[in-house]
């Protein structure tokens, strides 16, 4: 039996994997739920770890799976993993990752920068088999995180993300953005009015600031394939 405070914290993580892929920071866990200090999200994680709720992806900061949900919750929202994982032995290829039997081959289009952007990608360097559960409408392609300024998110170095394909984004969105034609990055995508944020998910990293025509929106974070080696 969950308390209602662990209820609403475990929809609330539920709600923001099955719409980013990745779980909210703990800043963003307080602030939902009203609490002063991120120890009360600790105690409720822990709490929700301990009822087989929940897992800590071990080594990881702050990245947190979803194990199952309580019946009240399967009714209200359903119940999808958006984050993979499973063990990868150094010759096993990246298109060979362990996923659910329905399945979709994406190209992955290269690296991409969750840190300093760098060149933009174009080349397809592999696919990887990816839920079809993960995916919605339209297009879609996949890209391997390279950096640290998404660690915030759930997002690590290393990691696949899964990217739909679109030219626009609403404040919030983790996003592949284009600077200037030349590189590209991964990050939280801010608009007001004419300027253009670009966050990290990193408290050692500043938000990088454009103006609107200096930054092409290539894409929206909907899923996360994490391996193990």
């Amino acid at each position: 039996m969950l308390t209602k405070k662990q209820l609403d914290l475990l929809e609330f993580i539920h709600k923001r994997v099955q719409r980013d892929g990745v779980p909210p920071s703990f800043d963003e866990m307080k602030d939902a739920l009203d609490l002063r200090s991120k120890s009360g999200i600790h105690r409720l994680i822990t709490a929700l770890e301990e009822r087989g709720f929940i897992r800590r992806l071990a080594h990881r900061a702050r990245a947190l799976e979803i194990v199952k949900l309580p019946d009240a919750l399967q009714g209200k929202t359903g119940f999808t993993p958006r984050v993979i994982e499973g063990d990868r032995p150094d010759s096993t290829p990246p298109s060979a990752l362990p996923v659910e039997s329905a399945s979709v081959e994406l190209p992955v289009m290269g690296r991409i920068a969750a840190g300093t952007p760098i060149a933009a990608i174009s080349e397809i360097s592999h696919n990887v088999a990816v839920p079809q559960t993960m995916l919605g409408k339209g297009e879609h392609y996949a890209l391997e995180v390279r950096g640290d300024s998404m660690i915030e998110a759930g997002i690590n170095d290393g990691d696949i993300v899964v990217i739909r394909e679109s030219t626009v984004a609403s404040n919030g969105d983790i996003v592949v953005a284009l600077v200037e034609d030349e590189e590209a990055t991964l990050k939280r995508f801010r608009q007001t009015g004419s300027t253009i944020a670009l966050e990290p998910a990193n408290a050692a990293l500043t938000t990088q600031i454009y103006r609107d025509d200096q930054v092409k929106v290539q894409g929206r974070l909907v899923g996360l394939i994490r391996t193990y080696s």
